[in-house]
């Protein structure tokens, strides 16, 4: 459902975003490379002051690259929840209003869709507004809150939770391992807010040159296997499934012949 999710969404008029929380970060030397005079090279201490620590809270929205980052000391539900109700509102906002106008039967039908082969599912709202967006993230237990469930609901927003063992399925943690590299590498941060500003001042440059993602998994795998079995013919860009039957000449059937006989 998910890796459909990130192939289809976006061409079905749905945004797709993905979201998760990465951390905690120490306030320790991170080690990596970083401009220095030549001839004198970083000097990392080797005893440090644990003196709190940071996260990070991401959206991403692969199909146009675009990230929103918020670096916190800690994320209980009271900091998540508002500010994922204030960014999804936000969003929310860009999107153009649904074009068709469908019966309360088909939009209900259209958010069952999306959840066909879950073996648990949450009970959606008698009245249903118009699907608009789908939300990847996992499976953490503030994610499932009545209340947060709900109100994406009456927004027009269906979660969809990857399983266990599925982080490679929320694309947010790629944007997370590039801004945290660019942000602490080669880095000595003394205090949690030095992190934050580093995380957050990552993710605003990484918004104005940013880079669409596209959805790379299994099927992908195998498409890519497909495309090895095929048997290129020279001379243009056509294939054949099957290797094109070379015709023997008369020498080699003879020869073939004198194979088989001896």
């Amino acid at each position: 459902m998910i890796e459909r999710a990130h192939q289809l969404g976006e061409r079905l008029g749905l945004a797709v975003w993905n979201e998760d929380e990465a951390g905690p970060y120490q306030t320790i030397p991170y080690p990596g490379s970083s401009w220095q005079p030549e001839g004198k090279a970083v000097q990392q201490p080797h005893e440090y002051i644990r003196n709190g620590t940071a996260k990070m809270l991401t959206l991403l929205h692969p199909a146009t690259g675009e990230v929103r980052v918020k670096g916190v000391t800690n994320c209980p539900n009271a900091v998540l929840h508002p500010w994922l109700k204030e960014e999804l509102t936000a969003i929310l906002k860009t999107l153009p209003e649904p074009s068709v106008l469908l019966s309360p039967q088909e939009n209900r039908a259209v958010w069952e869709s999306w959840r066909e082969g879950l073996k648990v599912r949450v009970s959606l709202l008698a009245d249903l507004p118009p699907l608009r967006m789908l939300l990847i993230w996992d499976n953490l237990a503030g994610h499932k809150t009545r209340a947060l469930v709900c109100w994406m609901f009456s927004q027009g927003i269906l979660p969809l939770h990857t399983p266990l063992g599925g982080s490679w399925l929320n694309m947010a943690e790629s944007i997370q391992r590039i801004i945290v590299r660019r942000a602490l590498e080669g880095q000595h941060p003394t205090k949690p807010e030095h992190i934050i500003d580093g995380l957050q001042a990552v993710a605003q440059h990484w918004n104005a040159h940013r880079t669409p993602f596209i959805w790379g998994g299994k099927r992908a795998v195998r498409r890519k296997r497909a495309r090895e079995r095929r048997q290129a013919l020279g001379g243009s860009g056509a294939y054949t499934r099957r290797p094109v039957r070379i015709r023997l000449t008369t020498l080699a059937k003879w020869q073939r012949a004198q194979q088989v006989t001896h």
